[in-house]
């Protein structure tokens, strides 16, 4: 047996051949039954050339009279594809039992059982690992550009999710009329469903913002054509703010965590609005206006910043968000972004992220440029 490991991690098709019985039998859930030296040399060889770089170790051995068990694992790349799965290209490890019937120093029956609901679990995993990471990598290129700047506002933002994909979102918007929309999504729930949902809500902001309306009658629409869709289960949060070269902000709330507008004297939190989407297709949304003066900032945040969770399962909470942003208000766009998401990371101490944190800062400029 040591010879025959020997021999197959050298890829020696002679040194492995000269083990076996002219008229072995060799069975594979792979390959099947299959007789004779050279059918069997042929299920060798095949293996080498799918994965090159095999390397198979013995862990134990069991002996009764001519009858050998030997209990091994394999380490390869899987480059190929294994058990009819496409292939990963990541390394993978699996065991193998083969039962062995030797006479005269042969091998006369060699029978291989591979563990291989753990492999296609395992290779399945690494599957729908990497269609993750391409997932995730087409969610980034959906979110705005993390900075917008006109005229008269500046605007920044960034979206952390706790998993590979995200159900939070936001956009900045360009309207034709030259104002500028701010919105923001979360989503119910976590992983492919929740950002499946809530790349649909990005379209629909994304469509609805430019054909124009208020604040309120577009959270309405897209209540009703969300919840027309019967998602059970699956709704969103969701602010929608449109801000103007003189200062006027208008917007509406359904059922996300109200907005921050900081100012010289102070701060007042964005409460106006109605029920979250997708819930009710006949709920009433109201809307609200504020008149911004040169400086002031409107920060938008989800629940992931003020939920977020330390060690000790204590919360971040509004209070300390609101003294971050009371603190540094006087520093840039960017840089206050930056001091937020700095802060919560530092509060929670490594601690597992549990949900998608996203911030938007966005600053009213009337003299232009940034503040």
């Amino acid at each position: 047996m040591r010879q025959l490991l020997d021999a197959a991690n050298r890829r020696d098709i002679a040194g492995v051949m000269a083990l076996y019985a002219a008229d072995a039998v060799a069975v594979s859930p792979v390959f099947g039954e299959v007789k004779g030296r050279a059918r069997i040399a042929a299920t060798w060889q095949t293996l080498f050339s799918t994965f090159a770089d095999l390397v198979v170790t013995i862990s134990d051995m069991l002996v009764d009279a001519d009858r050998i068990a030997v209990l091994s694992a394999i380490q390869t790349t899987d480059r190929l594809g294994w058990f009819g799965l496409p292939a990963t290209g990541g390394p993978i490890s699996y065991r193998l039992v083969l039962l062995l019937t030797v006479a005269d120093g042969v091998i006369v029956r060699d029978e291989r059982i591979y563990d291989s609901t753990a492999v296609i679990e395992r290779l399945e995993k690494a599957r729908l690992d990497k269609e993750l990471r391409t997932a995730a990598e087409v969610q980034r290129t959906l979110l705005p550009r993390t900075a917008h700047v006109n005229a008269f506002s500046e605007s920044v933002g960034d979206s952390l999710p706790c998993r590979a994909i995200g159900g939070d979102f936001f956009e900045f918007v360009a309207l034709p009329s030259g104002d500028v929309a701010i919105a923001m999504g979360d989503v119910a729930g976590k992983g492919p469903a929740a950002a499946l949902l809530a790349a649909l809500l990005q379209g629909m902001i994304s469509t609805e913002a430019p054909a124009g309306g208020t604040p309120a009658a577009i959270l309405s629409r897209m209540n009703q054509r969300l919840a027309a869709r019967g998602l059970e289960s699956r709704f969103a949060t969701f602010v929608y703010g449109v801000l103007s070269s003189d200062g006027r902000l208008i917007y509406s709330i359904a059922g996300h965590n109200p907005p921050v507008l900081l100012s010289r004297g102070g701060s007042v939190r964005l409460t106006t609005g109605g029920p979250i989407l997708g819930a009710f297709s006949d709920a009433i949304f109201e809307e609200e206006t504020q008149f911004l003066q040169d400086g002031d900032t409107i920060v938008m945040f989800t629940d992931g910043v003020t939920e977020a969770r330390d060690a000790s399962d204590d919360e971040f909470g509004d209070d300390r968000l609101t003294t971050c942003l009371h603190t540094e208000r006087a520093l840039a766009p960017a840089a206050l972004l930056q001091r937020v998401l700095t802060t919560v990371a530092g509060f929670c101490r490594g601690a597992e992220q549990r949900d998608d944190i996203t911030v938007t800062i966005t600053r009213f400029c009337r003299s232009g440029g940034s503040v």
